[in-house]
């Protein structure tokens, strides 16, 4: 009996002992833990997220997809699920569970591992949170601390919702309303019983258990979730039979965007981590862009069909690369053909047979298809940009075994293609208020990601000159007056010798302003900036938002020999769509933060954000300026050198083509009164496009094409003269009032004062009189 007191004895003594030294080793502890007010304010780290105007997600950026969800507005049943399967004592300990430790320790013990960890949801909170997932004693002793903390300074529905909004669930998952969009791309509510077992089950081994990874360990998890809620009478037996036999439905959801708009989300990326930096992909920030998803789709479609045509009519480069497929399997030449960057529907494939006129070619994606001959026989040679080599006659004129090239699927079949070395831009603004409704900065952002729109400093070419006429419109000249575009030799001391010519090498007579600009005549520009001199043209140009101190003071500004992007040339044309108003492009609509509170950046602090004040836009050219130069511009098209875009059938629109020297650079700017567009194509290391690519032959089609939805959703509204417009019957030759029945006579348009004199209105044309009057000066 005195032998058992002795043990007792020493017993106590000995668990004194251990207690106290733990005591001592855990206080030691308890300054590397947070404290209570930390805990109270633990983050969720949300990731940044860009939307559309139309609430469509178009890109997420940070490492943890993650949804926040109040319990409120969890399913009961999942949280019963959690429960009984994660820690069914979760509302009855103190934030652990000794049981289940001295069952995890022993069972450690005889195992001599760490297999087993029985942390309950505090304690997984506490880890998740705070704590490295080492698995130490050290970091177990502070796991049980801190959740003794966390119980004193949260309530158990705080913790709970904590956990289903940060544990990891695979995938880059975090917390169950992210894991149900991951897996069945549903919200919490939506799930079905065996989806909410397949959830409640994956907390163990996310990464390895998950329906995705591994189905079959997936299903056998999700069976003893099922089973326990049916033990505990959460389900009735038909639910959990049912549910037992259902398929695994899960499949890859989260991470694909609903709105394809890759440039913009880059933008949008790029401004808020200039902002915010790195921490951005932290704060669980949603940003609005003013992008239209309808508009940007076609943005989209129409540039890479724009720019495919051009580089169809250029000819076929050949192979892109050549594989030696005698001694590869299909899985090896697969292999292979991952070395070279699928984009969308162009597919990488290796020809493995190409005779007469047909091709088998094996594919990326391991698909064998045969491309015949109408897929085949556009591909001729390409030797210049002005030249292509002779007609293929057969299917190995083309490509021969081993050459690996693009294909893509059309509805007549599979055809040969390439990836076009050309690229371009199109940006699409509303006018008045200088929104971004679609903009693309390239063929394909996967391919290269250098955005033309926004960051391509190019000559514009003859899209200056619309700016160098509303400069004349303003310096005595109008829109009748007649200008000379025969030879003009010019000698600075910039320029030396300098002999400019038309687009078209011919050289004409005295020539209205009006023709002038839709034939695009470059003399007559030439002589406008020199009668009006060089400073008065900039100072001009610079009321339009281009750079004055990069304008060029000579006279080849009246060329376009400036460097300035896509989407400040847009800006600058919606001066004249607007009733000469200058707007600034922006793009960030609204920010709202984690907590569903607004943000406010200054555009002082983020280039493209919607200004914080609301404001009249500043009156930088008169209506009537603006008026005269539409009118002039809608001429362009209608009998200029923009008519391809009468087959829009529309009487509200104006525009104006561009080419550079040596037809580096091709452009199309238009409008009507609400939206302004422009389109550039050029390779990004400037070289020639070839001499039949002018602004109307590669850029005007792709405006054409991605106008031609898009002005449905904007009903036609035709320019009318503003006040102080005097319309008058004129000769088309003479520029001086004709009577009413002159087969040459046309109605013009000035600003008041500026009319010819003596001559009558256009409602009076009909009665014949008209006075002659001195003709205008020839320049």
């Amino acid at each position: 009996m005195k032998l058992l007191l002795k043990f007792i004895r020493w017993g106590v003594y000995l668990t004194v002992v251990i207690a106290v030294g733990l005591g001592g080793y855990a206080f030691t502890l308890m300054p590397e833990l947070p404290t209570i007010e930390e805990i109270r304010r633990v983050p969720l780290n949300i990731p940044l997220r860009i939307y559309n105007s139309d609430n469509q997600l178009i890109a997420e950026y940070g490492n943890e997809r993650r949804i926040p969800v109040s319990l409120d507005d969890t399913p009961p049943l999942l949280i019963d699920a959690v429960l009984t399967t994660e820690d069914d004592r979760f509302y009855h300990h103190n934030g652990v569970d000794f049981r289940g430790i001295v069952r995890a320790a022993l069972i450690n013990l005889r195992s001599q591992s760490r297999s087993q960890g029985a942390s309950t949801i505090t304690m997984q909170v506490a880890r998740n949170f705070f704590l490295t997932p080492e698995r130490t004693y050290k970091r177990k002793v502070k796991e049980i601390l801190l959740a003794f903390n966390m119980e004193r300074a949260l309530t158990k529905d705080e913790i709970l919702e904590l956990y289903f909004n940060k544990i990891f669930l695979g995938h880059r998952a975090y917390g169950f309303a992210a894991a149900s969009q991951v897996y069945y791309g549903v919200d919490l509510e939506n799930l079905s019983v065996p989806e909410i077992a397949m959830l409640a089950g994956l907390p163990r081994a996310p990464s390895r258990d998950n329906p995705i990874s591994n189905p079959k360990r997936a299903a056998e998890r999700r069976s003893h979730v099922l089973k326990r809620l049916y033990e505990l009478d959460k389900i009735d037996d038909f639910s959990y039979q049912a549910a037992r036999q259902a398929p695994i439905t899960a499949t890859r959801h989260v991470g694909e965007s609903q709105a394809e708009a890759p440039y913009i989300a880059e933008m949008a990326r790029r401004m808020m981590v200039d902002h915010f930096g790195e921490r951005v992909y932290e704060l669980g920030l949603n940003v609005t862009v003013t992008i239209n998803s309808a508009h940007q789709a076609q943005a989209n479609a129409a540039l890479r069909r724009g720019l495919l045509a051009y580089d169809r009519r250029h000819g076929f480069r050949g192979a892109v690369a050549t594989i030696d497929v005698n001694d590869l399997t299909a899985e090896e030449m697969i292999e292979a053909l991952l070395e070279h960057p699928r984009s969308r529907d162009l597919i990488p494939a290796v020809v493995i047979q190409s005779e007469n006129r047909r091709m088998t070619a094996l594919t990326q994606t391991g698909r064998t298809i045969t491309i015949y001959w109408q897929g085949i026989s556009w591909a001729r040679p390409f030797e210049t940009a002005d030249k292509l080599g002779p007609r293929p006659t057969a299917a190995e004129d083309v490509a021969v075994r081993g050459d690996v090239v693009y294909v893509s699927r059309t509805n007549d079949g599979w055809r040969l293609n390439q990836l076009p070395l050309v690229s371009g831009a199109l940006v699409s603004l509303d006018v008045n208020s200088g929104a971004i409704l679609a903009l693309s900065g390239g063929f394909d952002y996967s391919v290269s990601k250098f955005n033309r729109a926004t960051q391509a400093l190019r000559q514009p070419g003859s899209n200056i000159k619309p700016f160098i006429y509303s400069a004349a419109l303003d310096n005595g000249f109008t829109a009748g007056s007649l200008v000379s575009a025969a030879p003009i030799v010019v000698e600075d001391g910039l320029e030396g010798i300098w002999r400019p010519q038309n687009y078209s090498k011919q050289f004409f007579g005295p020539t209205r302003l009006r023709e002038a600009l839709s034939r695009s005549l470059n003399l007559v520009s030439v002589r406008l900036v020199r009668a009006m001199g060089v400073q008065k043209t900039i100072d001009h140009l610079s009321k339009f938002g281009f750079d004055r101190n990069k304008l060029p003071r000579s006279l080849s500004l009246a060329l376009g020999s400036i460097d300035v992007a896509p989407v400040d040339l847009a800006a600058a044309f919606a001066v004249f769509a607007n009733g000469g108003k200058r707007i600034t492009p922006y793009l960030i609509e609204r920010i709202v933060d984690g907590n569903g509170n607004e943000v406010y950046l200054d555009v002082e602090d983020c280039a493209y954000c919607r200004p914080l004040v609301a404001s009249d836009a500043e009156q930088v050219i008169s209506e009537q300026n603006a008026f005269l130069v539409s009118d002039l511009m809608h001429e362009v098209i209608v009998n200029g050198t923009g008519k391809r875009a009468l087959e829009l059938e529309r009487n509200d629109l104006s525009g104006k083509t561009g080419t550079t020297n040596d037809f580096r650079d091709a452009w199309f700017s238009g409008f009507n009164r609400d939206l302004v567009t422009t389109v550039f194509v050029g390779f990004d290391e400037p070289t020639e496009l070839g001499r039949r690519e002018s602004g109307a032959t590669a850029a005007l089609p792709i405006w054409v094409d991605y106008m031609r939805p898009v002005l449905n959703d904007f009903p036609e509204r035709p320019l009318t003269p503003p006040d102080d417009i005097v319309p008058r019957f004129i000769n088309k030759q003479s520029g001086k009032p004709a009577v009413a029945d002159d087969p040459n006579g046309y109605v013009e348009y000035y600003m008041a004062g500026t009319e010819p004199d003596g001559g009558e209105g256009a409602g009076d044309a009909a009665s014949g009189a008209a006075q002659e009057t001195d003709s205008e000066t020839l320049f």
